[in-house]
Parts: structure tokens; sequence; C-alpha cells
């Protein structure tokens, strides 16, 4: 099959979907290796960017999905989608920074964490669809884990959880709480050091 075909085909597959198609789809459809269809799809990638085109494909896990480039958004929104924009309050954007960084973990895990109850911000989190169940651990009662969505990653901009912002490495004491002095030592020498730079 030509080239030229093979890139309509991943176009129309992506356009038509309006979610995340997985690799092995792609290669199923047009038969050519996985090698080949990133190739493809990066070409076709520096292709919308060089003529400014409106759309893009973005990467998410091991698979892509069309959609339109962020700087059209405040002209998109408008027109397409009346809903409310889903609000993250404090209490949810915790919850599901602790599922990004801690997948596969339980509501009585994140509320040890959290110190309150996050039954309500898990709930919510589900109903945006930006968390989802992740099965049942083996434990007392199998609770129900929780892990992200592709639509968590797609709306903060990662294309996979190893892209997340590295967490500091903090000192434990001997009862397994967090050493204080060193975070506030550290801090204290951030702001001396851009003191200085200033």
């Amino acid at each position: 099959m030509e080239i030229d075909k093979i890139r309509g085909i991943i176009e129309a597959i992506l356009f038509c979907a309006g979610r995340v198609v997985k690799i092995k789809e792609i290669e199923l459809a047009v038969e050519i290796n996985e090698r080949d269809i990133v190739e493809l799809i990066n070409d076709m990638n520096r292709e919308y960017k060089d003529i400014s085109r409106g759309i893009e494909i973005i990467r998410v896990d091991d698979g892509y999905q069309m959609c339109t480039k962020k700087e059209y958004y405040e002209y998109i929104y408008p027109v397409i989608d009346k809903r409310n924009k889903p609000r993250l309050s404090q209490a949810a954007l915790e919850t599901l920074a602790i599922i990004a960084y801690n997948p596969k973990i339980t509501r009585a895990e994140i509320d040890a964490i959290r110190g309150v109850s996050s039954d309500a911000t898990v709930y919510k989190l589900l109903e945006y669809n930006l968390i989802e169940e992740a099965g049942k651990i083996d434990a007392p009662g199998k609770p129900i884990a929780y892990k992200t969505t592709d639509d968590f990653l797609k709306m903060f901009g990662y294309n996979n959880l190893d892209e997340l912002p590295r967490l500091p490495k903090l000192k434990l004491d001997d009862n397994q709480q967090i050493v204080i002095d060193d975070i506030l030592e550290n801090i204290e020498e951030s702001k001396e050091g851009e003191n200085n730079n200033a």
C-alpha cells in the first residue's frame, strides 16, 4: 500500500474514533509495524505544525488521538462545548495527585495520606472520568484500587505517568514522619539563592 494512502487511513481512523486509538488497532488496519506507524504519525504532526493547521495528533500511553491544538481552545469552547468545564477543588487536586503518583491505591490509603475522608472527592473524579477502578487489592475486604485515566493525561498534557514532575526526596524520622526542619531549611536556601541572584 502507498505511504500517502496509509497516512490517509491513519488520519481517517483517528478523526472518526474521537478517542485514543491503540497502536495495535492501527497496526491491524494498515498492516505495518509499530515503528513505521510512529514515524508516519510524527511526520503528519510536523506537517500539521508547518502549515499552521488547527489539529494535532497526541500520544497517550500506547495509543494516539487526534485533537485540536491548545492555542485554539478559547475559540472552540464557546461554539462546541456548552457544558461547564470541570472545576477541580483543592481536595480534588490533592486526591488526583496522590492517585497519579500511586497507581492502584485504595480509598483508605488516600484518606490516610490526606488525613480526611476522600469519598466525595473520589466520586467526583470518577464522574469526571479522571480516575477509574484498577481492580481489587488482595487484602481484607478486597478494597477497590484506583488509577488515573487517559482523560487525566490529556487534561494535564502528559503522554504517560512517567512525565509527571519528580517528587522531592524527603527524609523520614524514626516514626516514619517527614522531617520538617529539612524542608524549611531547603526553602530558606532557595530564597537566599533567589535574593542573591536579584
